[in-house]
């Protein structure tokens, strides 16, 4: 059986689940100790190769992602694989599209739509989901995931 995230871990975000997913920053450097299994890129253009399974969001920065529909399902696999995998989500700066992003994994954890924005602000980083589109589009996740 894999292990998932230390609870302590830096950018680690603990789902009311339990589930364990980390959210980072890709301009920063990659936190000491293990690697994800599985990461999740929310960038405008392809992200360089990693040795671990990486899907690419295409997500420009301060927008949306691309294709609603596509992002619906590579969070809900996320979400899935958290249960048992090192899963991350990570964006340039870790804030507006990682924070987007795990607060819709908190809705498909069962996070209230209208309280997943301040779940994440509260468990993962305060300035997270930076633009009002972003916290419209967690808002209708819920509606549409």
């Amino acid at each position: 059986m894999t292990q998932t995230w230390s609870t302590t871990g830096p950018g680690v975000l603990r789902l009311p689940s339990g589930r364990l997913v980390r959210g980072r920053g890709l301009r920063r450097p990659r936190p000491a100790g293990p690697t994800p299994e599985y990461a999740v890129y929310l960038l405008g253009k392809q992200p360089p190769d990693v040795p671990w399974e990486a899907r690419w969001l295409r997500w420009p920065d301060f927008r949306l992602p691309a294709d609603a529909a596509d992002a619906r399902d590579v969070l809900r696999e996320a979400w899935e694989r958290a249960a048992g995998e090192r899963v991350e989500l990570a964006c340039g700066g870790g804030r507006g599209r990682t924070g987007t992003a795990l607060a819709c994994l908190a809705v498909l954890d069962g996070v209230p739509a209208d309280d997943a924005v301040g779940f994440v602000r509260r468990n993962y980083d305060r300035r997270a989901v930076e633009t009002p589109w972003q916290r419209r589009f967690v808002r209708r996740f819920a509606v549409t995931g």
